[in-house]
């Protein structure tokens, strides 16, 4: 994988096989850092349990209509969910809306979530927050931290910029 910013390759349209790369990548992950754009234009960050590991283009995650993320994107808005795992890194940009369906929210409720929401599906605010995403971006180096050592080292004495695997922009 080449630095991330010097990665000038433009992006491919996801196709199925590339969807269940990143499906697979999104799948490993418990948590996302979800960004979103605060009414001030500064860009804000959090940890979300990831909801829903089916990606299709489509994230869930399931929250507070009280929440400054809900407030952030009352209007749709930007949003980006990032995750990483060992050796992985994802990016999902897209749109992120507030969606009331609650049979959406049964469907992907877990008993965890009511740690936050103790009143489960029923707990008053409880909503689900969907990214639709325009765009997703992943770095994959198999082998982990053992290889990025091996690969900056091995840079090292030949003169030349490490490998640490693939790197991917995809469109949707």
């Amino acid at each position: 994988m080449t630095d991330p910013e010097a990665i000038t390759d433009p992006a491919v349209k996801a196709d199925p096989a590339e969807l269940e790369k990143l499906r697979d990548m999104i799948a490993e992950a418990e948590f996302a850092m979800l960004t979103t754009i605060s009414h001030d234009n500064k860009l804000v960050s959090r940890p979300m349990a990831v909801q829903e590991t089916e990606f299709d283009g489509d994230l869930w995650f399931v929250f507070s209509q009280n929440s400054s993320q809900a407030d952030q994107l009352r209007d749709e808005s930007e949003a980006n969910a990032s995750f990483q795992t060992r050796g992985t890194w994802v990016s999902v940009a897209g749109t992120g809306r507030i969606v009331q369906d609650r049979e959406k929210l049964e469907q992907l409720w877990r008993p965890a979530l009511s740690s936050w929401f103790p009143d489960g599906v029923d707990t008053p605010g409880v909503a689900l927050l969907k990214i639709e995403a325009e765009s997703a971006q992943y770095w994959n180096s198999d082998g982990g931290s053992v290889r990025y050592a091996f690969e900056m080292a091995k840079a090292r004495v030949k003169g030349q910029q490490p490998d640490y695997g693939e790197s991917k922009k995809l469109d949707f």
